[in-house]
């Protein structure tokens, strides 16, 4: 496993930061494609996660060298608080979060972040749930809103987060938003973020324009997300008669990786599939199938899905 500086921060972080996601038998994710709304509601636990499958991901993250592990909704705090307890890491380990309920749009104009009490109790209630001091790394996910709607959003935000830093409830932020390239160059600008953490894929390369090197200018680390469009980049592969999934998943992560973040967060359903993942990375550039990208990106889908990710990320109008 290759280790990259994060930032400022003196850590050393795992070229793959193992996600939280549980799957289901048609490989979309758990809760979100179950119970939408009950899997974002605060101590809403869906049964089954962290299971012995799960276990066995998490010991063959071990034996790999991931020491990074991102995990959203409750279920998968909760799962991954027991099972770093049941089977205790070998190593230094770290986890990035969020507040349940307050990020992206399940919070309109995601006000509540602005409520320090608010905030605080959310994250002593997360603690609670991955069993730890202190939340390592905080994901913050704003919509456009927050900004468009409080003209001092950030200042505000930016002062609640130093407030938990000091009080040792968190260790540090990360910038997250599903809003684009003005909402991230704001957080950004805020100094508030010690990481941003974005979608980066052959699909979506809108972040390396101007996010990753501000991020890079200021010294913040640099999280990839969503290599694999949540796995239409298969169905996409399959419409151009690509059928073999284990070389489409080996061309899209050895181009993430060939961007240089310093981690990528990937969902996996066994311990397998990390295995076959941590190979490519170690592989490096030999594993990136150029042809296999041209015959990708000439796929009508391909460039459907490309074209519509980048007008939402840069803001751009529908063309009539």
């Amino acid at each position: 496993m290759r280790y990259a500086p994060f930032g400022k921060t003196g850590i050393e972080v795992s070229q793959i930061a193992l996600g939280g996601h549980e799957f289901l038998a048609n490989g979309r994710s758990r809760g979100f494609n179950e119970d939408m709304a009950k899997a974002v509601t605060p101590s809403y636990f869906l049964p089954g996660f962290g299971g012995p499958k799960r276990l066995e991901i998490l010991k063959t993250a071990y034996d790999l060298g991931i020491n990074f592990f991102d995990v959203t909704i409750d279920s998968e705090k909760e799962a991954l608080g027991r099972n770093l307890a049941d089977a205790p890491p070998p190593y230094p380990v770290y986890i990035q979060t969020r507040p349940e309920g307050m990020c992206y749009g399940y919070d309109p104009g995601n006000r509540k972040m602005l409520d320090y009490a608010l905030l605080r109790e959310e994250v002593q209630r997360g603690l609670k749930l991955i069993r730890r001091d202190a939340v390592d790394f905080l994901n913050i996910g704003l919509q456009k809103w927050s900004i468009d709607e409080t003209p001092d959003y950030m200042p505000r935000l930016a002062d609640n987060l130093q407030r938990l830093r000091d009080e040792g409830l968190i260790r540090f932020a990360v910038a997250d938003s599903f809003g684009g390239q003005r909402l991230y160059l704001e957080q950004l600008a805020s100094g508030a973020f010690d990481a941003v953490n974005l979608d980066l894929s052959i699909g979506e390369p809108g972040g390396l324009e101007k996010v990753i090197p501000e991020a890079r200018s200021r010294g913040m680390g640099v999280i990839a997300r969503e290599v694999f469009f949540k796995s239409e980049i298969f169905t996409i592969g399959e419409d151009v008669g690509v059928t073999d999934r284990a070389a489409v998943a080996r061309t899209a992560l050895a181009w993430v990786a060939k961007q240089g973040p310093d981690t990528i967060i990937l969902g996996v359903d066994n311990a397998e599939q990390l295995r076959a993942n941590a190979a490519t990375l170690e592989a490096g550039e030999v594993a990136l199938d150029l042809d296999l990208v041209a015959k990708l990106e000439g796929a009508p889908a391909f460039q459907a899905y490309r074209d519509q990710r980048l007008r939402a990320f840069f803001e751009l109008q529908n063309e009539k």
